[in-house]
């Protein structure tokens, strides 16, 4: 499924061109949705809102970065809450406060993984702005942060990052269905920071000037590093370079699982990669190996195989790395917008 998506829609070419008026009847709708979402929100929220997604379909890179800049907070003292849809989970409430027990065919893999990386709130609803509200309530944070929500405008928000596989970038440039794109490029002319997830730090400058033939004041890179190598039945951690030379099994069922496999192949493992649809509900039997072969899997992917994983099951756990003049930059805006709000949110 990954190798047509990428001839379909990451090449060049645009062979689905024969689809263009459903390209324009999505642009269309997707314009009267914003609007009319845009015009039904009901103001600011009593704390920042930051919000982190994307104008391509497939994965970008979104949760390592939110997890970043949950780190990045809570070392200037922010309390931040983390939103999210839950996609692939299904609750019988709404709002859901995640917690460690809870099983991700309830809240989703993303929030659990979240969950567990960050030991912050995740509070998971469809509808994000109630999942706001419910979250300021309870009082679990003076800041909120929306894992993949650049397209869901009834939450207002201070802070939009887009995110971009460097690699793919934006594809054949074009709207869905012909293309991997869910607004039009000029969309990010309207965001705070374009974030390049793979792309290499420029020497002089940390901020890149262009992407896409778009300018923007705010381009910036982000790698993301191999951390460690966690087995989940046993708990035991491993630096990644063990991999080296290993016959390795690497199981994926993400958006962008190629991005997966080769960082395996850096750190010099000998690769059979296996994929699976993104949110992919995983059986015992889909993590079969041979008896010398290494099971590595994604951190979002492990979450769902607690409990039947075989005992050479590794999860590889990643870092995102970002410039320190974007994350001063960062929290220097956020800082800014929590000013007009005061005393509402907390002094410090």
């Amino acid at each position: 499924m990954s190798s047509m998506i990428d001839r379909f829609w990451y090449g060049r070419s645009r062979p689905l061109a024969v689809l263009a008026p459903l390209a324009w009847l999505y642009r269309t709708i997707s314009e009267s949705k914003r609007r009319k979402a845009t015009q039904a929100q009901a103001g600011r929220l009593p704390v920042p809102v930051v919000v982190v997604g994307n104008i391509t379909v497939g994965g970008t890179g979104k949760s390592p970065l939110t997890a970043r800049l949950v780190e990045c907070m809570r070392k200037e003292g922010w309390r931040p809450v983390i939103l999210t849809r839950g996609y692939g989970g299904k609750s019988d409430h709404y709002p859901l406060l995640v917690k460690e027990g809870t099983p991700p065919s309830v809240c989703g893999d993303e929030p659990l993984m979240l969950s567990l990386a960050t030991g912050c709130p995740v509070v998971v609803d469809p509808e994000r702005l109630r999942g706001a509200r419910w979250a300021l309530d309870q009082g679990l944070g003076d800041v909120l942060i929306c894992d993949d929500g650049l397209q869901h405008y009834r939450l207002p928000r201070d802070i939009e990052l887009a995110v971009f596989d460097a690699q793919r970038g934006i594809g054949n440039g074009a709207l869905l269905p012909v293309g991997p794109l869910r607004e039009p490029l000029e969309r990010l002319a309207s965001v705070d920071f374009v974030i390049l997830n793979g792309k290499e730090f420029p020497q002089a400058d940390h901020r890149i000037e262009e992407f896409a033939g778009v300018e923007h004041p705010d381009i910036h890179a982000m790698v993301l590093q191999p951390a460690t190598l966690v087995n989940i039945n046993s708990g035991a951690s491993l630096d990644p370079s063990v991999l080296s030379g290993k016959p390795v099994r690497g199981v994926a069922g993400i958006g962008n699982p190629d991005r997966f496999f080769n960082t395996l192949r850096q750190l010099g493992a000998h690769v059979q990669a296996v994929s699976y649809p993104d949110h992919h509900r995983f059986r015992p039997e889909d993590l079969a190996s041979g008896a010398l072969e290494w099971l590595v899997m994604t951190a979002k992917d492990a979450v769902k195989c607690r409990g039947f994983a075989p005992d050479n099951a590794w999860v590889l756990t990643v870092d995102a790395r970002l410039s320190e003049p974007f994350e001063q930059r960062f929290l220097q805006q956020l800082r800014e917008c929590a000013e007009p709000l005061q005393p509402q949110v907390t002094e410090r």
